[in-house]
């Protein structure tokens, strides 16, 4: 009789610190789809010392990891490199750059994007460590990339990005797409901010820079005169962007009293203004794959979009399309999304067949597939 094979089994670390930051959810998902597909192989799952996470699967196992996030420590640097190498890894998946220098083991890394070097986003960090900062990111990106034996990038757009800022490593670059989440469960709720009839497009996400919220703003005023009773309900944290952001309206906007920024909202008072939106707006100049958007599409919104950077790879025929340097041309493509209702049922169509597109069970598949070309490779 022929002899069956009996794959390898590999012991596997992931990095998942950073599962309950903003770009969380993708380690959260891939850590997640990977126990239904994976029972061959042996995972190491990183997580914070507070982070309550458990497996469900027997070849996971979670381990505390006691180093910060972001630090260059040397300290930090040399107990991270040991901690790992005394876990024996054929493979570390570093689900972000932020990783020790002087480990030398199988890598392979996921970049999420670029945008910390197109923009500043400094916050209340003195304006020469910022920069002293920014020079030792860059460092450790290319330095990670470098490592690496494949680089996974969420978009065409983001391969493209790094390939132009670091050509040797073009080869190693892999993208993985990511995904939407499907509608949220819970029972929706009015904001308290929100009034049950008011008419209003929306925002949320957070008040980078880059996401180009002055803009937003601009173009709402250009609304606002046309439709006096229109608001604008911005929805997200409010750190130092968005209270720089709210003087900034207060001062200088006429529609002032018709823009609401509610702060956080939990999950039931979100879905509620996303069912309730006449559209929503998403003026970013720069993402990675832009989950925000695909949450409103989720919940039927229509979607009118900035034309940067991957939202027109990613959003395809569900988005209403304007140049996000340009509050006129902004104004006048939400007024058509407002003005002509077969426009907006046609978004909120397109929107749901695009969803269609993206899977978080395929994107574990790719990232395993990834895994096997990097044990694979001498």
């Amino acid at each position: 009789m022929p002899k069956t094979h009996t794959p390898r089994q590999n012991h596997i670390v992931i990095d998942n610190r950073f599962r309950r930051a903003s770009t969380g959810r993708y380690g959260d998902r891939l850590v997640e789809h990977l126990q239904n597909i994976d029972h061959v192989h042996r995972y190491t799952i990183l997580v914070a010392p507070d982070d309550p996470w458990l497996p469900r699967s027997a070849n996971f196992h979670a381990l505390p990891c006691p180093f910060p996030q972001f630090s260059l420590n040397p300290l930090h640097q040399i107990q991270f490199t040991l901690l790992l190498t005394s876990l024996k890894p054929d493979l570390v998946h570093f689900l972000m750059t932020q990783q020790p220098v002087p480990y030398f083991g199988r890598i392979v890394t996921t970049t999420h994007d670029l945008t910390m070097f197109h923009f500043v986003r400094r916050g209340t960090t003195p304006l020469p460590v910022y920069w002293f900062k920014m020079g030792l990111y860059r460092f450790l990106v290319r330095w990670s990339h470098f490592k690496s034996k494949r680089i996974i990038v969420p978009t065409k757009f983001v391969a493209t990005d790094v390939a132009a800022y670091q050509p040797s490593i073009k080869n190693k670059l892999v993208v993985t797409y990511e995904s939407s989440e499907p509608p949220l469960k819970t029972a929706a709720k009015r904001p308290k901010l929100v009034g049950e009839h008011d008419q209003f497009i929306m925002y949320l996400g957070n008040a980078f820079p880059h996401k180009n919220l002055l803009k937003l703003i601009e173009a709402f005023d250009i609304l606002h005169a046309q439709r006096p009773d229109l608001k604008l309900v911005l929805v997200g944290k409010k750190e130092k962007h968005y209270i720089e952001l709210e003087q900034q309206i207060k001062q200088n906007h006429a529609g002032a009293k018709n823009i609401i920024i509610t702060g956080f909202l939990p999950d039931d008072e979100a879905k509620w203004l996303y069912q309730h939106t006449l559209c929503y707006v998403f003026p970013s100049l720069s993402e990675g794959f832009g989950l925000p958007a695909m949450e409103a599409m989720a919940h039927g919104a229509p979607v009118a979009s900035s034309n940067a950077s991957c939202l027109p790879e990613v959003y395809g025929p569900a988005a209403h399309y304007f140049n996000a340097e340009d509050p006129a041309d902004m104004a006048k493509k939400i007024a058509q999304v407002l003005d002509d209702k077969n426009l907006r049922e046609k978004l909120i169509k397109n929107g749901q067949q695009q969803l269609k597109k993206y899977s978080w069970h395929k994107m574990a598949e790719e990232t395993l597939i990834v895994y096997k070309a990097a044990l694979d490779e001498e």
